[in-house]
């Protein structure tokens, strides 16, 4: 097979050359194929720097939902488990307990959140202690929850956390 110069004719057939038909389609296709995703750690470091000039920030990256308000807190939020962490306070980092490898993402998740009363509620899964945020993007963080479980299948959704280990009674 030979390789297509700019001013070749377009292999679409469209009449036009390649460089004014599918070339650009054909390097964006290219470029995506070869990029490398964005790790959540990377991600929790732009979250972090967003808070730190107190920007709100709002993305999501997988079944993660990140945001940062305007009051310098940070959080990553997880939609299957509905799991969260909190990255930064106030403007400064937060600490998280985080192991990434290509294959596999652990986070220690302290709190579980939900949505009631147009307001992220986090619970503590230490103490239960109830937190709420009214300064979350508790709408945007709703709607995208539920684009994220809709788009997983429900069997690769049980799949995506290994259960724990049942650990034997001592005798």
């Amino acid at each position: 097979m030979s390789k297509i110069s700019r001013n070749d004719p377009c292999p679409c057939g469209s009449g036009k050359k390649f460089k004014k038909c599918c070339r650009e389609r054909q390097e964006d296709a290219a470029r995506l194929a070869s990029a490398t995703p964005p790790s959540l750690s990377e991600e929790i470091g732009n979250l972090q720097q967003a808070a730190a000039v107190k920007h709100s920030l709002f993305k999501t990256l997988g079944v993660f939902v990140l945001f940062s308000t305007a009051e310098g807190d940070a959080w990553v939020l997880e939609a299957t488990e509905m799991d969260a962490v909190q990255v930064a306070a106030k403007g400064e980092k937060v600490a998280v307990e985080i192991d990434e490898t290509p294959e596999t993402i652990e986070v220690n998740w302290p709190y579980r959140f939900a949505i009631a009363d147009k307001q992220l509620v986090l619970t503590a899964y230490q103490d239960k202690s109830v937190l709420r945020l009214t300064d979350a993007p508790s709408q945007q963080i709703n709607a995208a929850v539920k684009k994220i479980r809709q788009r997983i299948p429900p069997e690769l959704l049980k799949s995506l956390h290994l259960e724990e280990e049942a650990v034997p009674a001592a005798a």
